[in-house]
């Protein structure tokens, strides 16, 4: 986000709407790569979803 927003000055409507090989097209383009960063694993992604999940829980 802070390179679409900050280095490329993107309005949020434009970044939102970019898919990932745009963006780094886009990176590229100014002779650089986009961001790296640790890829998020299963366990990663089911600790994220059960503290942010898609619906209020019931519990």
């Amino acid at each position: 986000m802070g390179f679409g927003l900050g280095h490329l000055r993107l309005s949020p409507c434009a970044f939102w709407a970019m898919t990932p090989r745009e963006l780094a097209a886009a990176a590229r383009a100014l002779g650089g790569a986009p961001p790296a960063g640790a890829a998020l694993d299963r366990s990663g992604l089911a600790a994220l979803m059960a503290r942010f999940p898609d619906a209020p829980s019931r519990g």
